[in-house]
């Protein structure tokens, strides 16, 4: 659940961006916006979504289905990512409205990462009508709260990975060790730097940003103090949160 920030203070733009990064990452599903092949006319469906490593909005859809018709005939899309949660004025939760073209894609790192979001998905995702589609974000429109409306642009939604390949390359190893070796470590993550409760937390993804944890339906974001890109600049980086991490919650 995203609260918006009432504050009259006026954020800064980076601010604001860094905000509808997180809350695009923590989504487990959306409302997805296409046009009717028949009609034209706006059609709005549910998805389960993850995100790729620069942050793009990822899902698996069935030929079956009518949003997917709809994106072979135009691929024009938007996605609604809310954050209200079960506040009872949703209004006063956080969204963003990504928009751009929807394509389909055979990137084993999309299925990973949206596998480790939605390990229910194992079950269908090989059917034949079955593949996954990506958003190529061309802009957003971000609401979190007074003074926090705010248009943004791909370059402040998408991470640059120019230079991370090698990142990209050993994140399933990365994430996989995490899991087996150091469960212990993401649960400290959780509880000193997002204040989630107690569980077997997992690690679902990582990139030059941060990593992605999550505990069922619960999904937080672990921020890096700066951009990292290799394998051994990500082992530093998880050891210090780590080291962080226990000071904060183990009593001295």
């Amino acid at each position: 659940m995203a609260q918006v920030n009432n504050s009259q203070e006026m954020p800064s733009k980076a601010e604001i961006a860094a905000d509808a990064r997180r809350l695009a990452r923590r989504a487990f599903k959306a409302s997805l916006a296409t046009l009717d092949s028949a009609s034209g006319a706006p059609y709005a469906s549910l998805i389960t979504v993850a995100t790729d490593q620069a942050g793009a909005p990822s899902f698996l859809i069935s030929t079956l289905a009518r949003h997917t018709r709809n994106l072979a005939h135009d691929p024009r899309a938007a996605i609604l990512i809310d954050g209200s949660g079960d506040l009872a004025d949703p209004l006063q939760g956080a969204r963003v409205t990504l928009h751009g073209r929807a394509e389909k894609v055979n990137d084993e790192a999309v299925r990973r990462r949206f596998l480790a979001r939605h390990a229910e998905a194992a079950f269908y995702v090989d059917f034949p009508d079955f593949a996954f589609w990506r958003l190529a974000v061309e802009g957003a429109h971000y609401i979190g709260g007074f003074g926090r409306i705010v248009d943004l642009e791909p370059a402040d939604l998408l991470l640059p990975l120019d230079g991370a390949a090698a990142l990209a390359e050993a994140e399933a190893g990365i994430v996989a060790h995490m899991n087996e070796d150091h469960a212990d470590a993401i649960a400290l993550y959780a509880l000193a730097f997002t204040g989630g409760d107690p569980g077997p937390w997992r690690m679902t993804g990582i990139d030059p940003e941060g990593c992605d944890i999550a505990l069922g339906q619960d999904a937080r974001r672990i921020m890096f103090s700066e951009p990292v890109t290799t394998p051994q600049g990500a082992r530093k980086e998880l050891v210090r949160l780590a080291e962080e991490a226990r000071a904060a919650v183990e009593p001295s």
